[in-house]
Order: structure tokens, then sequence, then C-alpha cells
């Protein structure tokens, strides 16, 4: 059947009838169907959303699908917290003690949090990151990732120590520079701040000084290599330097008389020669001093004045008798055995 014909029933005639359509009245008639089909819908819409207060499907999926990834978020940061107090106790045992032991020092936090500040490098999760979880957490992760790093070099670098740690007891200045006998000596000055004894004024005092006739016998602290022998009229005198290795390196000034050269190794305990009261000094005495990574240390750290004289004379007659063993000739050996 066309369809711009419609057949009436005609009661009178008893007989179909055409009536014709117009093309105007059958795209009036589609139109209004069209719209009222919308308004039904919107009409549905509204009583769904605004009168029952159900969400449409697809928004429930999205928000479905949005709190599974926010609570595996939420688990992954109760990890992280985990991960984190973990670390935290490495690095306060590195610090405290692994690092301590071998005289190494702290990581500052600036180092252990470096390269996270300036340049906004999570600004893409801005547009898709409403409440700011899923930035905060890839900031954490890689605040983490970076201290791992750091603390694992840490440890390479403590590992690498341990396994010279033999070498590196008998490296560290460990023994007072002078024979700790309280007749033969006084401290005459700490390390820190004093009243310099030519200007008056406070000014840091970088060593030790031990105060004591000329012509004492001042002894190396450590194993090491003479690095520098020279003499300054208006600072130091005569002066020694000895670098010890991992990072220490003492000097010995003020001395009457020098003993050994530049290049030479050194035992803890030899003698490098005497006590004196050259350069610009106010009285005789050994000035001592410890460098560490080329900063000062305070030398009481390192040494024990406790040690009798007899202790530390012994201690240095054992290296003295080790050295000439050492350097004796092998058919001088044989005739001394004898």
């Amino acid at each position: 059947m066309p369809k711009d014909r419609r057949y009436i029933f005609n009661k009178e005639t008893l007989t179909y009838e055409v009536v014709r359509q117009s093309r105007r009245s059958r795209v009036f008639k589609t139109l209004t169907l069209f719209a009222v089909s919308l308004l039904l819908a919107g009409f549905y819409f509204w009583i769904y959303v605004s009168v029952l207060g159900l969400e449409p499907p697809k928004t429930a999926l999205l928000k479905k699908s949005n709190a599974e990834w926010s609570s595996r978020i939420e688990v992954l940061n109760r990890q992280l917290d985990q991960y984190n107090e973990d670390l935290t106790s490495l690095q306060m045992r590195d610090d405290d003690i692994y690092r301590s032991i071998f005289g190494m020092n702290e990581i500052p936090a600036a180092v252990r949090n470096a390269g996270f500040g300036g340049v906004n490098r999570y600004a893409h999760y801005d547009d898709i990151d409403s409440d700011g979880l899923l930035k905060r957490t890839a900031v954490r992760l890689d605040v983490l990732t970076k201290k791992s790093y750091v603390q694992s070099k840490s440890f390479d670098e403590v590992a690498q120590l341990s396994r010279r740690a033999g070498e590196m007891a008998s490296c560290i200045p460990a023994i007072p520079p002078v024979n700790p006998d309280p007749k033969k000596y006084r401290l005459s000055s700490g390390f820190g701040y004093r009243r310099d004894p030519f200007t008056g004024r406070s000014k840091r005092h970088t060593g030790v000084d031990f105060a004591l006739k000329p012509g004492n016998p001042v002894y190396s602290t450590g194993d090491g290599v003479v690095e520098s022998v020279k003499f300054e009229l208006f600072g130091y005198g005569n002066q020694i330097v000895i670098d010890h290795g991992f990072g220490y390196k003492t000097r010995y000034a003020h001395m009457k008389s020098i003993g050994v050269a530049e290049g030479m190794k050194v035992k803890r305990g030899e003698c490098i020669g005497l006590s004196g009261n050259s350069g610009r000094s106010s009285g005789p005495h050994l000035h001592y001093e410890v460098m560490y990574k080329d900063a000062f240390v305070n030398p009481a750290n390192y040494y024990d004045l406790s040690i009798t004289p007899e202790e530390y004379s012994t201690m240095v007659q054992d290296i003295a008798d080790a050295s000439e063993r050492i350097t004796l000739h092998p058919s001088h050996q044989k005739r001394r055995n004898r």
C-alpha cells in the first residue's frame, strides 16, 4: 500500500474509500511524533534521576570502576607507608651505625630528597585526577624510588669499606701523637674557638696543642703516606702532613726537626720527628690536627689519653722493632739472629 494513501470504510456506502495524505502532513506527523518521543524520553530521564535519585547506567559503571581503582590506589598507599617506614629505619641505622663505624659522614637530607623540587613534572595529572590521589601516589612512589637508590649506593660504599676494615683500622689516627706521660706534657689549647695569643681576638683553633719541651719524639697516629714536609716562618714552622687514606689526614706543626720525607710510608707509632717551637709559636708545643674529607675535626675524638706511658712505649717499641726487621738486609738479619 502506498504510504500517501489511507483507506477509510464508509458506513453509508459500505465501501472503502481512498483518502490521500499530503507530503506536508506526513512530515508534520513524523516531526510531531519525534518531538513527543524526545519529550517522553526527557521526562523519563528526569523521573529516573531527580525523582527516584538513580544514576544513568553509564555513570554508575564509571563510578564503580573509579571506586575500584581508588581502592587499589589506597592499598598501594598503605604499602608505600610500610615501605617508607622500613626505608626510614634503614636510613637511621645506616647513618647512626654503619657509616659512623667507618667514620663516614651522614647523608644529608637534601641529598636523599634531591630532584623533586622546581619544575612541576606531575602537571599532566591535574586534568585527570580531580581529588589529587593519583598525583600524590605518583609523587610518593618517585620519592621512595630515589631514596631507595641513594640508600643502595650508601650500602655499596659501606660494603666496600667493610672489605678493607682491617686496613682502615690501622690507618685511622687513633693514638696521641706524643707519649701521654702527664709529667712531660699538658694540653695547652683544645679544638674550637679561643682567644688568639697574638691578636687577642676570638679565633677558631683547628687542632690541639701539646705543650712540652723541645726534643720530645712525635709519632704518626696512623698508617699513611707523608704528603708534605715544609717550613713556614710565620705559620706552622716545621710541619708534616700525612695522608692516611679513607678521607683522613693529620698535621704535626712547630716541630724542631723532621725525620721523614715526602712520599715515605709510615706506620702508626713510628717516630716522624721531634717537637719544637718553630714558626709562629708562643711557646714550645706540638700543634696536632686531624682532617676528615678536607674538614677539620676534633682530634680528641680519636685518641685516648688514658693509655699509660708504659703501654704507649711498648707499642712504639714494637713498631720500631718491626720496622727494623723489615729494613734489615737478610744477611744482617742472619747475623743478628745468631
